[in-house]
């Protein structure tokens, strides 16, 4: 009985301790992005303006590999409302910028007068949504951005398309959008970046990037990906080179995506920082890594779905 009554102890240790290990859910930007959420009316809605077939589970693959087994013989995006992405101003927009960008980090990114007047367009466009402007809102109050609407203009231009330093011994090749939203190649051998739906669909379209299979579930997970999720990590080749894993929002508009980044980027001053939150249905880790004033990446982690989590909590 003795035995037994310790073994039992030592397992509520160890799984106290995997919990106490975990971040808690930070309820107040949860409520924040939630609120955010129901604000973003630009939201492609799954089954109706865009479908995905998640079809298998990739296996592990080597960082640098060039070889890897398709678990995926259809595209991921078998159907996208692309007239209604035309004709949203911020989709339309973004989607300009995203040819804008050197591929490989170690060349020296140059932008036109065009481009320039590209990127005022698009965050003037974000500006205008309900989506930033609550996100503005909530980082005036914590005095983390002015209120003057051009100054935080300002500020997300410094953040996200400021040019600098990705690889040593070159000019400015780099800067957060085109890391996040466009996705860059490093050394001809790894994809970096690239957590972006949009520009994973038109690469798709245009035969530049093979989607491989669904990542980050094990074989007996039940919490299995379906194509009504906002969150998907993924396994792609682009141009060639392999992402073992990957992590996208699906169906998201950029101001949304801007906005939660901008918000965790603004709250917290660690290099690298990590964000429990729960966003509709999911459960999932936003992570930010700073690159000096400069936005060095930022992309979801998925834990669960289908509000799996919520039930897991209420046992």
């Amino acid at each position: 009985m003795a035995v037994r009554l310790c073994g039992f102890l030592l397992l509520a240790v160890l799984v106290r301790g995997l919990h106490a290990s975990r971040p808690a859910v930070n309820q107040e930007l949860s409520n924040l992005f939630n609120e955010l959420w129901r604000l973003d009316v630009n939201r492609m809605k799954p089954g109706i303006d865009y479908t995905i077939s998640v079809q298998g589970r990739a296996g592990y693959v080597n960082q640098g590999s060039h070889v890897v087994l398709d678990h995926a013989s259809l595209p991921l995006f078998s159907n996208v409302n692309e007239n209604k992405l035309r004709n949203i101003t911020t989709f339309s927009l973004f989607m300009k910028l995203l040819d804008n960008y050197e591929r490989s980090t170690g060349i020296t990114e140059r932008v036109t007068p065009e481009e320039l007047t590209e990127i005022n367009l698009f965050l003037d466009a974000v500006l205008e949504t309900q989506v930033m402007k609550r996100a503005h809102q909530y980082l005036v109050s914590k005095g983390k951005s002015s209120s003057d609407s051009r100054q935080f203009k300002n500020q997300l231009n410094l953040i996200w398309f400021h040019l600098y330093h990705r690889q040593r011994n070159t000019g400015p090749d780099s800067c957060g959008f085109e890391h996040v939203f466009v996705g860059e190649t490093k050394s001809g051998t790894e994809v970096i970046g690239f957590h972006n739906w949009v520009q994973f669909f038109l690469q798709e379209k245009n035969s530049h990037l093979d989607y491989k299979g669904y990542q980050g579930y094990s074989a007996r997970d039940q919490d299995l990906p379906d194509q009504d999720d906002h969150v998907l990590k993924l396994q792609f080749s682009w141009h060639g080179v392999v992402k073992p894993v990957g992590s996208a929002f699906i169906g998201t508009s950029p101001e949304f995506e801007m906005a939660i980044f901008t918000v965790v980027f603004l709250m917290n001053t660690e290099r690298s920082t990590t964000v429990l939150v729960n966003i509709d249905q999911c459960q999932m880790e936003l992570v930010v890594v700073r690159k000096g004033r400069c936005l060095g990446t930022a992309y979801p982690n998925l834990l669960s779905s289908n509000s799996r989590h919520v039930s897991q909590h209420a046992h």
